[in-house]
């Protein structure tokens, strides 16, 4: 089983395509150095980032046009 699962993660996104992003540029931030902002075991960025979205440590935007 994936924890945390992908149906948990697309109630804190507005689609798939977004959270993928987000979780993306977050596991390239992680890539690049940037620190954890949970306590996680995790070895795999994009786990971590994906821990990360579930905790509400990152959020996703959505912008509307007008």
């Amino acid at each position: 089983m994936i924890n945390p699962s992908i149906d948990l993660l697309l109630k804190k996104s507005a689609n798939l395509y977004s959270l993928c992003n987000v979780v993306g540029k977050r596991a390239r931030q992680l890539v690049d150095g940037a620190p954890k902002l949970i306590k996680c075991d995790a070895y795999n960025e994009i786990t971590v980032a994906a821990n990360e979205i579930s905790e509400n440590k990152i959020i996703s935007v959505t912008l509307q046009n007008k």
